[in-house]
């Protein structure tokens, strides 16, 4: 299954924030990274627990939705 994740540059917390929006019953955003690489790891580690506890627990998985890829480049 491809899940989306949302990888954003926060001013406030000086890190890039991640957004896992197929899954709402968790708090968004549910993890960052001091690097954008960072982030994306973190990000995918949230959701392997995510999906592996679903699973223990029964519950259904989301739908995955289907999203452009897109990468926005501030110079």
């Amino acid at each position: 299954m491809k899940y989306t994740i949302i990888i954003q540059w926060s001013e406030k917390d000086q890190c890039y924030v991640v957004l896992l929006p197929e899954f709402t019953q968790i708090m968004q955003p549910c993890t960052h990274g001091k690097t954008y690489e960072e982030a994306l790891k973190n990000a995918q580690e949230v959701l392997e627990i995510l999906i592996e506890s679903s699973l223990a627990n029964g519950e259904p998985l989301p739908e995955p939705k289907t999203q452009v890829k897109s990468l926005k480049v501030t110079l």
